[in-house]
């Protein structure tokens, strides 16, 4: 495994995180068992995974906390979200408790990095007033090391929530979606937080238009009658099977993890999944070297004028 420092918060992460949400939710959601994902979790700290990342929405909290039982808590690097509950009567009240009721889950008394989760552009202004106070306190009172906050990519392609957010000065993590097929984060938040110096995890790396022929297929299409990519492809092949063909790529998630993991600015990729063999692969590809300069080119030229998907 290789270790960045995770921007101004001084910690040192794995490359690779492991992410408990995405549409397995590490198996919860396919039907594996707890077993069996207590499994897959343990398989990537023993591959040198440090950075675990859950969320109270996920319903993963419970399981990653039997998979951290006896593992030295000063090797993991903790980090949990929590959707902002601005409608509550007591936005800040309710926070606080779901940071205990995440403590109590994870079984332990802190977490590294504490998010606000799926932050829409339209609640920002209410999450500065009414939760960072909290957040900062609950930091005081040593239940969390470092304030986060991540971006809701289903729906903000072009990144308008970090880019009121990162005019502040609180967030120390942010958790970005980036991807072969939307890249806009590189020209609108990666210079902030490059600037800030702070620590970016990206999601959205491999989704299904990158996992799966027949959603790429549609995905390009798409984009092809918005005018927005080169609809033109030889006869029989897949937009990006040069990838494999020419850049040396032994899949197209695999080019997709390496595009992402060597992006300037980017610590973290975060991958999830409760197949065990792909979680083999995907730690793999974020250990590979950088596609070759070439195909990073031509994927940047292809995807230039793209920030209206996720790549899912």
């Amino acid at each position: 495994m290789e270790y960045v420092t995770l921007g101004r918060t001084g910690l040192r992460a794995s490359v690779a995180g492991l992410g408990g949400g995405g549409p397995s939710r590490l198996g919860l959601k396919t039907g594996r068992s707890e077993t069996e994902i207590i499994s897959l979790a343990r398989q990537a700290i023993d591959s040198g995974v440090n950075l675990i990342d859950t969320a109270e929405v996920y319903g993963t909290e419970e399981v990653i906390g039997k998979a951290l039982r006896n593992v030295p808590r000063h090797r993991i690097l903790i980090s949990a979200k929590k959707l902002p509950p601005l409608d509550h009567r007591d936005p800040a009240a309710e926070l606080k408790r779901g940071l205990e009721e995440t403590l109590r889950r994870l079984k332990t008394d802190y977490v590294d990095i504490y998010h606000l989760h799926s932050v829409r552009p339209e609640k920002y202004a209410g999450v500065r007033a009414k939760l960072v106070p909290a957040l900062l306190e609950m930091r005081q009172e040593g239940k969390l090391r470092f304030l986060g906050i991540t971006e809701n990519f289903r729906e903000d392609f072009g990144h308008e929530m970090l880019q009121l957010a990162l005019e502040d000065d609180w967030w120390d993590v942010t958790m970005v979606g980036f991807n072969i097929l939307n890249q806009s984060a590189r020209t609108r938040v990666l210079p902030k937080t490059r600037a800030k110096n702070l620590g970016v995890m990206v999601m959205f790396a491999v989704r299904r238009a990158l996992s799966q022929p027949e959603r790429l297929r549609r995905v390009w299409e798409e984009l092809a009658r918005k005018g927005l990519v080169d609809p033109d492809v030889r006869e029989g092949e897949g937009p990006l099977d040069f990838l494999v063909k020419e850049a040396g790529a032994s899949s197209i998630p695999d080019a997709a993890y390496r595009f992402c993991r060597h992006e300037p600015g980017v610590h973290v990729v975060l991958t999830g999944t409760g197949n065990p063999d792909h979680l083999r692969e995907n730690l793999d590809s974020l250990l590979k070297p950088p596609l070759p300069d070439a195909a990073t080119r031509r994927l940047k030229e292809i995807f230039a004028n793209v920030d209206c998907i996720s790549g899912d």
